[in-house]
């Protein structure tokens, strides 16, 4: 499979005109594909990434020498099979993996955006993205997917171009963030924000790096992608590597040293700038009032056929938000099947091993495929 991997950026020229209300230009779009587009251009999959992911879908990821995130779901033989589907993933604008994003340098005063870069939407990210069709001129996609902030997009790309996917598959994802989810990104920011070496968000033109609070920000981040059961079950109280307590501030227990670690690497791979934004990102999204406080009407001009995936553990993006979408699926007649697939392992679920996640996706997108 990794001989059709190949690491490109789209430079595109066309402006695209931001929610916010400005315009850019001749920006970047990093992506990756795997599999072979084929010649009727019909097995394409646009696969969208979640808040810290990135292009590098399946096999290595070259930045962090890692198996891409989706590597469970992704590659051969495996439910989006690599040997039957041609896969497109961009990192999204914001995004630090070499789309246009803060640590870009600003043509107009030649020193690195940081905080000077507009504010971005989900709805700017997907704009951006639907120029890789165009790209390969391919004129509709077989499928369009993802999960969390993926999920939100492919709500978005649906409801911007009706007619563009045979099928969408959002997973584990809403179609607005409740007040707890904009809650738990606030506290994000301001740790990041509360980090000296920040610097107002111009820590890159003072070669700083707000390292510690970013840690802070993926620790607290990354409580909410388990499960209270999981959790208890893999670390309960167990000590790290000592018969007793401490007596200090040390790391005492397993998950306050996991918890360290999951900071740690992250800031190797992620830009502290990038967070915020794209957190504030998926804070703005709201397709509900974007469509005059109705769902429905954001997939009333859609063929799509739906599938809505969501987890019993999953309590970011509970599966009682994943049915407000089915319902306002169902409300117009949509051609829409929904899963709630058990398991303790949390919001996090969609990006691990889950047999009965993984088999779902496989056989729905198999069966919708070859039903052509």
């Amino acid at each position: 499979m990794s001989n059709n991997v190949n690491f490109k950026t789209l430079k595109i020229d066309k402006p695209l005109k931001l929610d916010c209300g400005q315009t850019i230009n001749n920006f970047n779009l990093a992506y990756e594909t795997y599999g072979v587009l084929n010649e009727k251009k019909d097995n394409a999959i646009l696969v969208f990434h979640a808040l810290t992911g990135d292009q590098f879908v399946s096999g290595i990821n070259p930045i962090t020498k890692k198996d891409g995130w989706w590597s469970y779901a992704v590659g051969s033989g495996k439910a989006i099979d690599t040997d039957k589907y041609f896969v497109i993933c961009a990192n999204v604008i914001g995004g630090c993996m070499g789309s246009f994003g803060p640590r870009d340098i600003n043509p107009e005063t030649n020193k690195i955006y940081g905080t000077n870069f507009p504010v971005i939407t989900i709805n700017d990210m997907v704009n951006a993205q639907f120029n890789l069709l165009d790209f390969f001129n391919i004129k509709k996609l077989f499928a369009v997917m993802g999960g969390s902030m993926g999920g939100m997009q492919v709500l978005q790309f649906v409801s911007n171009f009706p007619d563009m996917a045979k099928v969408a598959i959002p997973i584990a994802c809403t179609s607005s963030h409740s007040a707890q989810n904009i809650a738990f990104n606030e506290l994000g920011r301001q740790s990041i924000m509360a980090d000296t070496n920040w610097a107002s968000g111009d820590y890159s033109n003072q070669s700083k790096n707000p390292n510690k609070g970013l840690s802070v920000a993926r620790m607290a981040a990354h409580i909410t992608y388990l499960s209270k059961n999981g959790l208890q079950e893999k670390f309960g109280r167990k000590l790290q590597e000592r018969d007793d307590l401490k007596f200090s501030f040390d790391a005492d227990f397993q998950i306050e040293s996991y918890l360290r670690y999951q900071g740690s690497v992250f800031v190797d791979r992620f830009d502290a700038n990038s967070y915020l934004y794209i957190t504030r990102a998926m804070d703005y999204f709201d397709l509900t009032k974007e469509h005059g406080g109705n769902l429905s009407k954001a997939f009333e001009k859609t063929k799509t056929k739906f599938l809505i995936i969501s987890f019993t553990s999953d309590w970011l993006y509970p599966t009682s938000e994943n049915k407000e979408i089915v319902i306002a699926l169902n409300a117009i007649g949509a051609d829409v099947g929904f899963v709630e697939i058990e398991s303790d392992k949390g919001h996090d679920s969609f990006l691990l091993k889950v047999p009965k996640f993984l088999d779902t996706l496989k056989g729905f997108i198999d069966t919708s495929y070859f039903k052509n």
